[in-house]
C-alpha cells in the first residue's frame, strides 16, 4: 500500500492553512479534526475570489456563463470523488439540514411501513428519522449497536427488518467512537428483506478519510459536510439516487425538472469543493502512477488510510521513547485498543479526572482536542459505557508522528500528576 513519505507530508502540510498555529492562540497541535478539518489554502483563496463576484447564475453574460460552468464542473468532480456515475448532487445549508431533507422526503413519500435507524448514529439522522417517521405515522425502529466496539454489524439489523421497511438510515463513521460501519454490508442485508427501501447514509465523519464509493454501496442518499473534508463552513453536499430524487419534494411551482435546490446556490461553495477534489487528485498522483483521475483519488484514500493507521497505532502503542495510551494504566480507550474499524479518531477517559479538565490541561500544553459529553450529541455512545464524558482526539493525514509524541508526553504528565 502506498504511504505518505516524510517529504510528501511536508508538501501536504504546506497546502493547509494554520496547520501548526492557531490564529488566536499561537502554536498548537491540531487534534480536533472531527470538529472540522483544516482548510486547504486553495479553498481560502477560492472563497475570497468568489465572494467578490457580483454576477449571478442564469444570466446572458460571460460572468453568469462562467459561474454555471463552475457549478457543472464541481458536480462532475463530485461524481468522480464519490464514484457516483448516476443520480445527482445538490448543496444545502449544512450536512445536518440535508440529512433532514432527504429523510423527510423518504418518510413522507413512501407507503406505510417501517423506518429503521441504529443507536450508533449521530443525532442528525436519528432526530430526522424520529421526527418524520412520527409525522408519517410510520413506526421508528432503532437497532442497538455494540457498545464494546462502538459500531454495528449488518447482522444486528436483521431482526428488525420486514418487507415493508421503507426507509433506513446508516452512519458511515461515528464522530464519537471513531469506528466505521460496513455500509455496503448493511445495505445488502436491508435489501435482502426490503429491496425497495430508501437507504440514506450519514458520511459526514467518514469523508475526510477518503475511500468514498457510492457505486458499491447500493444506497439512495449520501450526505457530507465539506468543512470536515478540507473545505469551509456554510454548505453541505448530498448525493441522491434517481429514485429518491423523483419522490415528491419541496420546489418552486412549475420549475422545470422539479429541482431540489431552493433559491440561488453559492457558486463559491461548489468551486471550493472542486478544490477538495483537486487536492485528492494531486495527492493520488504523488503516491501512485495512476493516469485515471478516479484511480488517483482511490490511491489518495488508500494513502490517507495507511498514514492515519500509522498515527493511531503510534498513539495507542507508543512512538520513540513515548509510552502509548495502551501503556497508561489510568486511561480507557473507547472501542478498545486494537479495533480495525477505527478511522483516525481515539476517544479516551482518564480515571479520576473529568474529560473537560483533561482537554484543558492538553490545551495548556499546546494540544487541541475536544470534550464529548453524555448529552444529545454523544449520550448514545457514552451512556451505555457508564461514562459522563470523553476526550476526543481526532487525527487526519496531515498530522505527524512528532505531534503524536508531543500528545503522548502531555498525557503522561497529566495522568501521572493525577495518580494518588
Amino acid at each position: 500500500m502506498s504511504t505518505i513519505s516524510p517529504a510528501l507530508l511536508e508538501e501536504v502540510r504546506a497546502r493547509f492553512a494554520h496547520v501548526d498555529t492557531c490564529p488566536f492562540d499561537g502554536p498548537r497541535v491540531f487534534f480536533e479534526n472531527a470538529g472540522g478539518a483544516l482548510t486547504l489554502n486553495s479553498v481560502v483563496e477560492t472563497s475570497a475570489r468568489m465572494a467578490a463576484i457580483p454576477d449571478n447564475q442564469g444570466r446572458d453574460n460571460p460572468a453568469a456563463h462562467a459561474l454555471v460552468a463552475m457549478i457543472d464542473k464541481a458536480k462532475a468532480d463530485m461524481g468522480v470523488m464519490f464514484n457516483a456515475p448516476r443520480g445527482q448532487f445538490i448543496v444545502g445549508e449544512s450536512g445536518t439540514e440535508l440529512l433532514f431533507r432527504l429523510i423527510r422526503t423518504a418518510c413522507l413519500g413512501t407507503p406505510a411501513g417501517r423506518v429503521i435507524s441504529a443507536t450508533v448514529e449521530h443525532p442528525a439522522s436519528r432526530s430526522a428519522a424520529a421526527k418524520w417517521a412520527e409525522i408519517a405515522h410510520k413506526p421508528h425502529i432503532i437497532v442497538a449497536h455494540d457498545p464494546a466496539t462502538g459500531s454495528i454489524d449488518a447482522e444486528a439489523y436483521i431482526p428488525a427488518l420486514t418487507p415493508d421497511t421503507q426507509v433506513a438510515t446508516i452512519l458511515h463513521t461515528s464522530p464519537v467512537s471513531g469506528m466505521s460501519i460496513d455500509v455496503a454490508s448493511v445495505a445488502s442485508a436491508i435489501r435482502a428483506v426490503a429491496p425497495d427501501c430508501f437507504i440514506i447514509v450519514d458520511g459526514i465523519q467518514h469523508a475526510a478519510h477518503g475511500r468514498l464509493d457510492i457505486e458499491s454501496y447500493d444506497i439512495d442518499g449520501y450526505v457530507i459536510s465539506p468543512y470536515k473534508v478540507f473545505s469551509r463552513h456554510g454548505y453541505g453536499v448530498a448525493w441522491l439516487s434517481d429514485r429518491l430524487a423523483a419522490l415528491p419534494h419541496d420546489h418552486l411551482l412549475n420549475a422545470p425538472g422539479e429541482p431540489w435546490e431552493l433559491g440561488t446556490r453559492d457558486t463559491g461553495a461548489y468551486a471550493t469543493f472542486s478544490d477538495v477534489v483537486d487536492y485528492f487528485d494531486w495527492l493520488g498522483g504523488c503516491v501512485s502512477d495512476a493516469t485515471d483521475r478516479r484511480a488517483r483519488i482511490v490511491a489518495a484514500g488508500a494513502a490517507i488510510h495507511a498514514h492515519e493507521e500509522t498515527l493511531t497505532n503510534a498513539m495507542l502503542h507508543g512512538t520513540g521513547n513515548q509510552t502509548g495510551l495502551a501503556g497508561m494504566p489510568t486511561v480507557t480507550v473507547i472501542g478498545g485498543i486494537d479495533n480495525p474499524r477505527r478511522e483516525g479518531l481515539v476517544s479516551l477517559a482518564v480515571a479520576g479526572m473529568e474529560a473537560p479538565d483533561v482537554v484543558t490541561q492538553l490545551r495548556t500544553r499546546g494540544i487541541r482536542t475536544h470534550t464529548r459529553k453524555a448529552d444529545h450529541y454523544s449520550g448514545n455512545i457514552l451512556d451505555p459505557l457508564g461514562m459522563t464524558g470523553a476526550v476526543r482526539v481526532s487525527l487526519c493525514h496531515y498530522n505527524t508522528e512528532a505531534e503524536v509524541a508531543q500528545f503522548l508526553q502531555a498525557m503522561r504528565e497529566i495522568t501521572e500528576a493525577a495518580m494518588p
